[in-house]
């Protein structure tokens, strides 16, 4: 069989509402006027990155695929660790099955590929998250050791660890080496800048303006290697994002409300020791997990006092209707402006600073799907695509069948998904 080539661009924290900048923009542009579009996607519920595109190329909700969260639920570490490796995912990826198609992939910070097999080509997204790692060697680990000294040695001088805007340079310029001397089937690209943009600035700063015209800059590098090498008519490009964002004012530590009632414990130095109720933060929402032993309905009182901070409290029955971890007791969506932090250890409230020193997000993410004006978009073009389609309205896990359709492949197990057959000739 004729393989079909693929590339996939995830654009970091790109919503609907971004287009009508982004039409501004010659690359966007020139994109945008050839693409088939689904105006507005739905993303995943909580709508973090790790769980986003962990959909994106399974075709299922979270609780399906397995990653509920981008950490683990480790209370007792100060950073818990992230859901980096691909044998987290608990249901064939579409980097699966396009392996065993004879393709060769390349992936760039694609969540959740640490030690992928399927994946010739690995530049995983991961960080040192203990004291004895170094980022050189948890990246070489996690990834493809002798593709990732290569793009460290041609290109290394361009980065400053994992800060952003310069690994997306990093990246980008990976990325059009990759295009001239690996010309892989399949492609998969993570640009991050934005979205660490926004969390730092806002979403409608002008530095998240910024953000945008250097991705579109990223763009014109890849289109201008793909048709250097000739591939870029015959390649099917689908670019998206995985969520949008909303400004932030104050955080919220549901644990410390918690820790009043005695329902948790911490060390000296403030990690949570031992607990029978915990709060695990996914930014616009956050998980609510309590041992056996607990009075729910005590738990559930609690938290409709708040109702300031918290706009629904979601059972464990419901959370799991919306895609959502099922071993939660509740799950609960913050009021535009709030977001929710895992820690106990400080004020039950606090306001975001406006000043650049702040450790917490002035934009993020993780919130409901249903929230006004927050949903993302996905452009499409290349062969078998018909470039007049727009579809109003899909959802994230959408795009991974409609991707493999593209390629003349499907999933070998029923997915929540479907194929958006509006996009194609």
């Amino acid at each position: 069989m004729k393989k079909q080539r693929l590339y996939m661009i995830s654009l970091d924290a790109f919503g609907a509402k971004d287009l009508e900048y982004a039409q501004t923009l010659p690359t966007f542009k020139y994109l945008l006027d050839r693409s088939a579009r689904v105006e507005k996607v739905e993303t995943v519920y909580p709508s973090l990155t790790y769980m986003a595109h962990t959909s994106i190329v399974t075709g299922v909700y979270p609780n399906k695929h397995g990653i509920t969260n981008n950490t683990y639920v480790q209370p007792k570490r100060e950073s818990p660790d992230w859901h980096w490796y691909a044998k987290d995912i608990k249901v064939p990826t579409l980097f699966d099955i396009a392996h065993e198609a004879g393709y060769t992939i390349a992936s760039f910070l694609w969540p959740v590929t640490g030690r992928n097999k399927a994946i010739k080509y690995n530049l995983t997204e991961i960080f040192a998250n203990r004291p004895w790692q170094s980022q050189a060697l948890i990246s070489l680990w996690s990834s493809s050791p002798k593709f990732v000294l290569d793009l460290e040695r041609k290109f290394g001088k361009m980065r400053k660890g994992i800060q952003q805007p310069e690994l997306d340079h990093f990246l980008t310029a990976g990325i059009v080496d990759t295009i001239h001397s690996k010309n892989p089937d399949l492609m998969a690209i993570h640009l991050v800048d934005l979205d660490s943009t926004r969390h730092h600035f806002g979403v409608d700063s002008q530095e998240a303006k910024a953000a945008i015209r250097r991705m579109d800059d990223h763009l014109n590098q890849i289109i201008t290697a793909m048709k250097e090498k000739g591939i870029f008519e015959e390649t099917v490009l689908a670019l998206f994002g995985d969520h949008y964002q909303l400004d932030t004012h104050t955080v919220v530590r549901l644990n410390q409300l918690f820790k009043a009632q005695g329902w948790l414990k911490e060390t000296k130095d403030g990690l949570i020791q031992e607990w029978d109720v915990l709060a695990k933060g996914a930014d616009g929402s956050c998980y609510i997990y309590t041992k056996p032993e607990v009075d729910l309905a005590e738990v559930h009182q609690l938290l409709a006092q708040h109702s300031e901070q918290i706009e629904t409290i979601y059972t464990q029955e419901e959370a799991a209707r919306l895609g959502a971890d099922e071993t939660c007791s509740f799950l609960v969506e913050a009021k535009k402006g709030y977001y929710f932090i895992s820690d106990s250890n400080g004020s039950f409230l606090e306001e975001i600073k406006s000043t650049k020193e702040t450790p917490f997000h002035k934009g993020t993410h993780g919130y409901s799907p249903k929230k006004e004006n927050y949903e993302t978009t996905l452009f499409i073009s290349g062969p078998s695509i018909n470039a007049d389609a727009r579809i109003p309205v899909a959802r994230l896990i959408d795009e991974g069948p409609t991707f493999l359709h593209a390629m003349g492949l499907k999933f070998p197990q029923a997915v929540d998904g479907k194929v958006l057959k509006g996009l194609f000739n």
